[in-house]
């Protein structure tokens, strides 16, 4: 059985009381929310924090609010989210990408905020204690070399969060708020490509909120896991489009699971610009989403399948939205 390290929890009130506590504890402090992902973690000693700083009780970071947008709380549980009508109705991509995270059970606990700040995951790392004793440990925790790719010099874990690619894909921002104020930055900017380091969320900052500006968009997300009601991703596609009649006025393709950050397929979005959605056109833009994925073997199934599935899934994700028959070619055949 493992069983969780000791440590000191605190349940401040406030953003502020918790930013401050943050700051005062230094690195020997995490933040809590719903903890699905934490524990675990903890339990397999990838973290093992002096102090948990709980923001579940904080009222502030559980509010929802509709005015040129909609405003999100990081502590609404994911449940939460996929209940309310302006997520379901108008930011389609968001709506299906939280449903699909993990199972009910999970969802009910885990929050938004929780999820965009989610660990890198990789198959050396995602392992107890004892087990990655006996492979020397890797680059990520105790060890210093990546057993993926053992010439890299940076840790090569995955992004697994299926909230943040819906969110670039629909331009949002997110809020956080530490002794030194608030700050506001597209969701895109929050990652960096680092497997360690891979947020830029500074250790004494909180995620309060998420910001999705209000926009006439169809948007959707598609999920690649072995089991289709558990497991994390192993490819994310987050397809949002703006349209001017049957034309595409703006277009956002973001992947997900196959880097160390979410990565928009910004080649392929342009291609769209000013195109209707021709099947023709959908198989070049799927060529062309597929050339920045570039999984690696750190997860479920092989990279090269994860690979050719990202053509498949983001000519999907377009045909759905055009209103074409999912698996429908440039012949016009299914």
């Amino acid at each position: 059985m493992m069983r969780l390290p000791w440590f000191d929890y605190r349940a401040p009130r406030s953003v502020a009381e918790a930013a401050k506590i943050l700051a005062g504890e230094g690195p020997g402090a995490m933040l809590i929310a719903g903890g699905t992902d934490l524990l675990p973690n903890m339990k397999r000693r990838h973290q093992t924090p002096r102090v948990l700083v709980s923001v579940k009780g904080i009222d502030a970071l559980r509010k929802i609010s509709n005015g040129s947008g909609l405003n999100l709380g990081a502590g609404l549980t994911l449940t939460e989210v996929t209940k309310h009508e302006s997520v379901k109705e108008k930011f389609t991509a968001l709506y299906q990408a939280a449903a699909q995270v993990a199972t009910s059970h999970l969802r009910n606990m885990g929050t938004i905020g929780g999820n965009l700040c989610l660990d890198t995951r990789c198959t050396y790392y995602n392992q107890n204690y004892e087990w990655r004793k006996a492979i020397d440990f890797c680059l990520k925790k105790d060890g210093e070399t990546c057993w993926v790719a053992t010439a890299s010099k940076r840790c090569v874990a995955v992004s697994s969060t299926d909230t943040a690619p819906a969110l670039i894909a629909l331009n949002a921002n997110v809020v956080l708020s530490g002794p030194a104020g608030e700050r506001e930055i597209p969701v895109a900017a929050l990652y960096k490509n680092d497997g360690i380091e891979y947020l830029s969320r500074r250790p004494d900052e909180i995620l309060t909120a998420i910001r999705i500006p209000q926009a006439s968009v169809r948007s959707t997300y598609w999920k690649l896991r072995r089991r289709g009601s558990f497991d994390f991703p192993i490819l994310g596609v987050a397809v949002a489009l703006a349209m001017d009649g049957q034309a595409v006025r703006q277009a956002r393709i973001v992947l997900g699971a196959v880097a160390s950050l979410p990565r928009e397929a910004t080649e392929a979005g342009r291609l769209l610009i000013g195109q209707r959605l021709s099947t023709e056109l959908i198989d070049r833009v799927a060529d062309a989403a597929a050339k920045p994925s570039k999984p690696l073997d750190n997860t479920d199934l092989t990279h090269p399948y994860r690979k050719k599935m990202t053509r498949v899934f983001v000519a999907r994700a377009l045909r759905s939205l055009a209103g074409l028959p999912e698996d429908m070619d440039s012949s016009g055949r299914p």
